[in-house]
């Protein structure tokens, strides 16, 4: 119960543990030692000088508990000289322990941004699809990017607090030596100041939480307009998407406002606030107790020092407070990446030698069944096709078998063997996933099909090989810049035909062995279908080919064709044999004029 408060109200402090463990503690030692060694220098200087400077055994006992302790402990002569050594040595250790503990910081503060970086990364790529299909893009952008690199802020923030609040403890500590009521009284008026700002802290930490909630929403627009950008153009809706853009700009603009006005109030009120708990100590001090100026002279020193950093911790707070917003939201985003990861085995998939299989498979979205009662079975180098109307269920029938979607009822084997079972990156490195929109990265056209393998001869053989089975080899030789070509954002520099061909060649240059094609050509002119329905029927029977056709003429010569009629197999059978055995077949045949 103890652990689970502690958690609780420490919060932030155990996440940032959680990434960076004893290390963290480190950083609170060297804080400590810091505030000590300059406690020390300043506790000394004064009585020290005074020392040397009068009758040595008359003027020791005019001092406080703790400088008598610390003088007497000495081991050399308190000479004016000694003296001044004693304290350049003090402040010396000061310095060497301020220059680690920023350092120190720095470094930590690296090493934690490249932890949380690289756990978001690797939960996100291991991050379940089905569940990736209904989460918000925009959010996953802006935690990503700008809430990550905020997240940093918080943690700079985060630690400057915790760097005051222990130089706070360590000069109140040394001051409360030196004067035990006056220290108290200097407590309790940092205790009211800390009242005071408290309401502060509630709007800032509010104010960054609807921060957050606005970038993740801003952010989800900006993909939106990236994404379908022709249309908006082609349309006329680029101007009024716009507009709602910038209204979103500006809501997110106050926000950033409001919570730059109240740290502001903050870093003006510091100064003044310190020096009024400060005098107000004294007078205060001085009127109960009737004693003098010179019998707090010490304390006073150190008091002033911790009130100024209390000040400046609560500063910090609240500007720590002002990312909290970020902070909660990257947490949370970790959070649900971790709570559905995608299954794997343990048993790695070398190569494929004889069949996928699926037995009574059904599968469901959102407690709509899609697939229902689902019997197939894909042979070793085999052209399978699946059609069927708008919805039927035919990519999510692809997905099951290229292993993004797992089924909710029945088994999938492959080879004999219980999918769930394969190591599943092992079985992905032997498949290749060609869409109808093929993917294209704004990069050189080496590596969009290499996928930035280094460039060597012999990956460089390779590419090509792989090029000329994709019927590619012409367009690269017509190149200027031949496979250092940069292709532009989403392949704009290329046609469709030659897009598909690409994303055929990468496939092969990764030696897959199980080819799988979702409307490989529907958004191809006839000629370019024709162009690459000859690149298709090149590699059959030297891969397992699974295609998912809305245009017939795609393919009329694989193997077999699956006809799917509302989640279910209607017909399996060759082109001839389902245009004489299927009405529904020969109806879509008709419709297409084939």
């Amino acid at each position: 119960m103890f652990k689970i408060s502690v958690r609780k109200h420490f919060s932030n402090f155990y996440y940032f543990y959680d990434y960076l463990g004893i290390k963290v503690f480190i950083g609170i030692l060297l804080s400590i030692l810091v505030g000590l060694f300059d406690g020390l220098g300043l506790a000394l200087f004064i009585p020290l000088i005074q020392l040397s400077t009068g009758n040595h055994s008359e003027d020791i006992e005019n001092l406080d508990r703790y400088s008598q302790w610390f003088i007497r402990h000495l081991n050399f002569e308190l000479s004016l000289l000694n003296i001044f050594l004693l304290i350049l040595i003090l402040f010396s250790l000061k310095g060497l322990f301020k220059f680690a503990d920023l350092y120190f910081r720095v470094w930590s503060q690296q090493l934690f941004m490249r932890k949380i970086r690289n756990r978001n990364i690797d939960l996100l790529r291991d991050y379940n699809f089905q569940r990736f299909t209904n989460f918000d893009t925009g959010r996953i952008q802006n935690v990503m990017g700008a809430e990550t690199n905020r997240v940093s802020q918080a943690y700079g923030k985060y630690f400057k607090t915790l760097h005051y609040a222990v130089l706070v403890f360590v000069y109140v500590t040394l001051a409360m030596l030196s004067s035990v009521w006056f220290s108290l009284i200097v407590i309790f008026g940092g205790i009211i100041l800390n009242f005071l700002f408290s309401s502060f802290y509630k709007r800032t930490k509010y104010f960054s939480q609807n921060f957050s909630k606005e970038s993740n929403s801003f952010q989800g627009l900006l993909m939106q307009k990236i994404n379908n950008f022709q249309y908006l153009k082609a349309t006329g809706s680029a101007h009024k998407f716009s507009f709602k853009l910038k209204q979103k700009v500006k809501r997110v603009e106050n926000i950033q406002l409001k919570l730059g006005v109240y740290e502001a109030i903050l870093g003006a009120v510091r100064e003044p606030l310190t020096i009024l708990v400060v005098f107000g100590s004294i007078f205060v001090f001085l009127a109960i107790f009737a004693e003098t100026l010179s019998s707090i002279i010490l304390s006073l020193l150190l008091l002033y020092r911790s009130v100024g950093f209390f000040a400046g911790m609560q500063e910090h707070w609240n500007a720590f407070l002002g990312t909290s917003g970020s902070l909660e939201n990257v947490q949370s985003f970790s959070d649900e990446l971790m709570k559905h990861p995608e299954k794997s085995g343990e048993n790695k998939f070398e190569n494929f030698e004889r069949s996928l299989k699926l037995s009574n498979v059904s599968f469901s979205y959102n407690s709509s069944e899609v697939l229902k009662d689902i019997s197939l079975e894909l042979f070793r180098n085999e052209t399978l096709a699946i059609v069927g109307e708008s919805g039927s269920g035919k990519t999510t029938l692809m997905n099951i078998l290229a292993g993004i979607l797992e089924v909710d009822r029945g088994s999938y084997f492959v080879d004999d063997h219980q999918f769930s079972d394969l190591e599943i990156n092992s079985f992905r490195g032997k498949t290749g996933y060609i869409v109808q929109d093929p993917v294209v990265f704004n990069d050189t056209l080496f590596n969009n099909i290499s996928f930035w393998d280094e460039k060597n001869p012999g990956n460089l053989s390779k590419m090509f090989e792989a090029s000329k089975k994709a019927a590619l080899s012409p367009f690269i030789e017509s190149l200027e810049l031949k496979e250092d070509t940069i292709l532009g954002f989403n392949g704009v520099n290329i046609s469709g035909g030659q897009k598909q061909r690409l994303s055929i060649a990468r496939e092969l240059y990764k030696d897959a062995e199980i080819l799988f094609m979702d409307e490989a050509t529907s958004n191809l002119d006839s000629e370019t279908e024709y162009e690459v329905q000859s690149n298709i029927a090149n590699l059959k029977g030297k891969f397992t080919i699974l295609i998912i056709a809305h245009r017939l003429s795609t393919v009329k010569n694989a193997d077999r064709i699956v006809l799917l009629k509302k989640g279910r197999i209607e017909k399996i059978g060759s082109y001839d044999e389902l245009l004489e055995t299927s009405r529904e077949f020969r109806r879509m045949v008709e419709l297409q004029e084939l």
